[in-house]
């Protein structure tokens, strides 16, 4: 597929020509699903588990006698009504530690770049060179663009460093570096902006 790449002044570039392998696919929900799924379990750490009573190194012998003490007739240290004794009904260990297949998990990603370009949400930019690299300017440029209440900006190898610089205080801006690139923040923004540099990277990761 064509598109016609733009800059950050709003001006028209030239036409990049979009591999239908990347960003011409059908997207199915089902897959979507699946690699946000993982996505999201993945992100989660390990639940800690508490000491139980079978965990805890503390004396099981009964430590007075049965009648005449005046106290309760208890055999075993371990037990949770005790100070230093083990966790009653404690939680237990929960390790979110789900797999994909990584075929799967690389067809998510080409079919939320092609739901993208399919919306008509996929804006390419030349390249994230600012004149100045300000705050105020920035937004002043992004005023026109109409880029919705949040977009991804994905470049290259790395991010631009002044462009960096300038949209860090943006709410409405997120930006990565293409090795980044993932299906939950792609379908989390309303628009997709790639560079030039970010679309090479994608199509080599995937056709190589």
């Amino acid at each position: 597929m064509k598109l016609t790449t733009k800059t950050l002044d709003g001006k028209k570039g030239s036409d990049i020509e979009l591999s239908d392998d990347v960003f011409g696919l059908e997207p199915r929900a089902d897959i979507l699903h699946r690699v946000v799924t993982w996505q999201l379990e993945k992100r989660r750490g390990t639940a800690r588990a508490a000491r139980e009573r079978s965990d805890v190194a503390r004396t099981g012998k009964k430590f007075g006698r049965q009648k005449g003490g005046g106290t309760a007739r208890h055999g075993d240290r371990r037990a949770p009504i005790f100070i230093g004794g083990g966790k009653a009904h404690g939680p237990r260990v929960r390790d979110f530690n789900p797999s994909l297949n990584k075929k799967v998990r690389a067809l998510g990603l080409r079919m939320a770049l092609s739901a993208k370009a399919k919306d008509g949400n996929l804006v390419v930019l030349d390249s994230l060179d600012l004149k100045d690299a300000k705050t105020a300017a920035l937004k002043g440029n992004l005023a026109g663009m109409g880029w919705g209440r949040k977009a991804l900006v994905i470049d290259g190898d790395a991010i631009n460093v002044g462009f960096a610089r300038a949209s860090s205080n943006l709410r409405e801006i997120n930006l990565l570096p293409a090795i980044g690139a993932n299906v939950y923040d792609i379908l989390n923004h309303e628009t997709l902006v790639l560079t030039r540099a970010a679309v090479e990277q994608l199509e080599a990761r995937f056709n190589g």
